[in-house]
């Protein structure tokens, strides 16, 4: 084969070679993103520690933090319980009632009064919380986030969750918080552009 036509299939190799390549690469693209709608979710969530009390409204706040930080739209509200104690005093068994939206796929999403029906650009994003992740949490948070993790994560649509959280009970050496996980949700402009009237 004259050295013309080698170094011509050589470039036609290569050219279609780059052209599956960034094939490849936008398939890819188009798997970290999608359609979505917003699911709103009501609940009302109890803690039980052994290391912290918080007030109800400490313990909204902090809700609030995580609810964020996982991927929720930005209107979440979490409100102080039905508490015994008053306002910013510690309750024994403080609560808080949440209400908030999370995104699921389109595809995936069952209609229902509660859901948002108008699609949103949807991305998965990697969420990693730990002491100071985000910087109101604590190493006195580590029961919270094991509590939220089992009780309220599960209404976000997640993949590749990774728990190293431990927890010792009355004391907050030796505790360590750790969860990574990817949440599926809208880029911030477009969380703020859907939310709820």
């Amino acid at each position: 084969m004259p050295n013309s036509l080698k170094f011509a299939f050589i470039g036609t190799i290569g050219l279609i070679g780059g052209v599956l390549a960034s094939g490849a690469a936008c398939a890819g693209d188009t798997a970290a993103h999608g359609a979505g709608v917003w699911q709103k979710h009501e609940y009302s969530f109890q803690f039980m520690g052994f290391t912290t009390t918080y007030s109800c409204d400490g313990l909204a706040d902090k809700l609030k933090t995580l609810l964020i930080a996982s991927g929720a739209r930005p209107d979440a509200k979490a409100r102080a319980g039905a508490c015994s104690s008053d306002y910013g005093r510690p309750d024994e068994f403080a609560r808080a009632d949440l209400t908030f939206y999370t995104l699921a796929p389109a595809d995936s999403a069952a209609t229902s009064a509660t859901t948002d029906s108008r699609p949103v650009d949807g991305t998965w994003k990697p969420v990693a919380i730990a002491a100071h992740r985000p910087r109101e949490l604590g190493a006195g948070d580590c029961e919270l986030v094991e509590q939220f993790r089992s009780n309220v994560l599960g209404m976000f649509t997640t993949r590749n969750v990774a728990s190293n959280t431990s927890c010792v009970p009355h004391q907050l050496s030796g505790s360590n918080i750790d969860l990574k996980f990817e949440s599926f949700t809208a880029p911030p402009k477009a969380a703020l552009q859907k939310q709820a009237p």
